[in-house]
């Protein structure tokens, strides 16, 4: 399998162009994070990392005929704006992104969009993208990507059988499996003896999930979990494209 450049940003207006000339392209995908506090270890980028992985990985396998939109790196995360660093937008403005977005790719002839969400609080989208595609004319949906994984599935594969739990041990796998980099741990105080699992005394409320992210988290899990999310939207996006052969 001959693979090329998927990510938009990445190409030149003479790469796309010539790509879009070949009658090849059908779809594209765009990834939606957030930039939020992950707790002490994970960087903020989180969502929108793990999700254009995903993305990433799914376009490349289905080349040529999806391209890649640049993530939006700003989600919804009024819930988080205690914690420094944090960015949200307005549910409004939000959709409006995504709405202008879906609207520029529908321009360039782009029929099937797939938003694929690495951020839970984004999850209002889903109600808005059917009005999208109404209005544009065009297929579009709306998939968290963990949206993979049954409960058989993460019960199997995760001790903590939390998913998608914050900045524990689903998401912590998932950055030591795909950008390691973006895991900290020097100065981070997550010893398991620091806190009385059996009654619950934390030293604070997101105690259990540090706990799992440092002891229960590894590359490992994280692989399966990538490798079952790439799988999954793979087939999304094949099914919304074989719409036009019908």
């Amino acid at each position: 399998m001959i693979t090329g450049e998927v990510r938009l940003w990445k190409m030149t207006r003479k790469q796309v162009r010539e790509r879009l000339a070949t009658g090849k392209v059908k779809g594209a995908i765009l990834p939606t994070g957030s930039t939020e506090q992950h707790n002490e270890h994970l960087e903020m980028e989180h969502d929108t990392a793990s999700a254009l992985h995903v993305s990433h990985q799914t376009a490349l396998g289905l080349f040529p005929q999806v391209l890649l939109a640049t993530p939006m790196a700003v989600g919804i995360s009024e819930h988080w704006m205690e914690w420094p660093g944090t960015l949200s937008l307005r549910p409004e403005t939000f959709f409006q992104v995504a709405f202008d977005t879906c609207e520029s790719l529908a321009r360039h002839g782009i029929e099937h969009i797939l938003v694929c969400n690495g951020h839970a609080g984004n999850g209002p989208l889903r109600n808005e993208v059917a009005g999208f595609g109404e209005k544009l004319g065009i297929d579009i949906q709306f998939h968290s990507y963990w949206e993979a994984y049954t409960k058989e599935f993460v019960a199997e594969h995760l001790e903590s059988g939390d998913c998608p739990a914050h900045a524990a041990e689903f998401e912590t796998s998932i950055a030591l499996a795909a950008f390691p980099e973006n895991a900290h741990w020097d100065g981070v105080d997550y010893a398991a003896e620091s806190f009385d699992i059996q009654n619950e005394n934390y030293r604070d409320q997101d105690a259990p999930y540090h706990f799992a992210a440092r002891d229960l988290a590894t590359p490992h899990k994280g692989r399966i979990m990538i490798d079952t999310a790439v799988e999954w939207v793979t087939a999304r996006m094949t099914q919304m494209m074989a719409a036009d052969a019908k």
